[in-house]
């Protein structure tokens, strides 16, 4: 069988896997970037999809290197202020995290999904040295010291110094390389989608917490000349299906109780989309000739827009350790490294997102007046609201 040869096979075209083909194909890296279903880069199209992902500065730092901020600037919506309102109480309790207080940019910028997968497929195509496999995937690979044999769906091999997971939470990868993981349910769901209303957001996104999770507005450009955010509501998962199955007048009148009216009226304007929410953590990050990035090796609750800025800290990590040392690429010496560098970050993060949820989540009186306080505690203290935001950025 003939065998093609390259630097990198990322198996996963996501987001994630899609920055990171970008990322390296711009450093100079000769990169196979494969995913069995072809990405869908229209909003209204099947399959679709039409979450947002925020983009936190140091995010947005590293999508410049791999040569894709300059075409996703002009749709990004600036996020200057994360506003948490608490309403498990009987009085709402409103705090605002201003990113001035700590620097003279956003915290960070949000962009549809779909919209990003469109972007980033285009600037893949002006990279001569990145070849992109829509409609295969991946299916078994044997690593050698010198590299891994790449076998994918059609039956075609690849040689490759390194093979990146980046193909989810149920990775194929990690589970060809016997990587098991640990997982968190909450029994909960995510419900998607975009709304109109009738307050001007002001770039400012809402997280509300009462119970079964929080109810998070985050603003988008205008639509049909109104103000528009996208909404992650994340609720009980038996609750989360019947809300999803609401006719729109019903449901509209439920995500304006739930959002406690903070902006005016809320007009659904997109399709509704539910998602499972876990907590999940991979019990390797390597393997031999192998690394896991993004939701391959870590998931988290949708909070605090963490979950994939924290894996474009993974392929900045790894694309460091590429570029300082090329010769040594998919080495042992290497994936020791990018290991020791990502572990403690992603253990840090996701199990501070897993206590954040399971505190949003309660119904107890008494645990939500212990959640407010909390939250004015933490305000309250001018060098602890400024390294929390820091710490939410990934400066610290």
């Amino acid at each position: 069988m003939e065998r093609a040869s390259t630097d990198i096979v990322i198996a996963g075209g996501g987001v994630a896997g899609l920055t990171a083909a970008a990322a390296f194909g711009t450093a100079g890296f000769n990169v196979t970037i494969i995913d069995p279903t072809p990405p869908v880069i229209t909003a209204d199209a099947a399959g679709s999809d039409l979450r947002t992902t925020a983009f936190l500065q140091p995010a947005q730092r590293f999508l410049e290197t791999a040569g894709l901020w300059g075409r996703l600037a002009p749709y990004a919506t600036p996020l200057q202020v994360m506003r948490i309102v608490d309403i498990g109480t009987q009085a709402h309790t409103t705090r605002d995290f201003d990113a001035a207080d700590i620097s003279d940019q956003p915290f960070g910028w949000n962009l549809p999904n779909w919209l990003l997968r469109r972007e980033m497929v285009a600037r893949l195509a002006e990279l001569p040295n990145v070849d992109f496999r829509p409609g295969v995937g991946f299916a078994r690979m044997l690593a050698r010291s010198d590299a891994a044999i790449v076998t994918l769906s059609d039956n075609t091999q690849i040689s490759a110094k390194l093979v990146i997971g980046a193909d989810g939470r149920g990775s194929p990868v990690r589970k060809s390389a016997d990587i098991g993981v640990k997982t968190t349910r909450y029994g909960q769901k995510a419900l998607t989608f975009a709304v109109t209303h009738a307050a001007p957001h002001d770039n400012v996104s809402t997280e509300i917490h009462r119970s079964g999770g929080p109810f998070t507005l985050v603003p988008l450009p205008d639509h049909d000349g109104k103000p528009c955010s996208a909404v992650v509501w994340m609720e009980h998962g038996a609750d989360a299906n019947k809300l999803a199955d609401l006719p729109t007048a019903e449901f509209e009148a439920a995500a304006n109780d739930r959002s406690a009216f903070l902006y005016g009226p809320l007009k659904l304007a997109s399709r509704r989309s539910v998602w499972p929410i876990i907590s999940q953590i991979a019990e390797a990050l390597t393997a031999p000739r192998t690394a896991l990035v993004a939701e391959a090796a870590h998931v988290m609750p949708p909070i605090g827009a963490q979950g994939l800025n924290m894996s474009l800290r993974d392929l900045s990590c790894l694309l460091d350790l590429a570029i300082a040392k090329p010769d040594q690429l998919g080495n042992p010496e290497m994936l020791r490294a990018y290991a020791r560098k990502r572990h403690p970050d992603i253990k840090l993060r996701v199990t501070g997102i897993d206590a954040l949820n399971r505190a949003s989540i309660t119904g107890n009186p008494a645990m939500q007046s212990l959640r407010t306080k909390g939250i004015e505690a933490l305000y309250g203290i001018t060098p602890v609201r400024r390294s929390l935001m820091q710490l939410g950025l990934g400066a610290r």
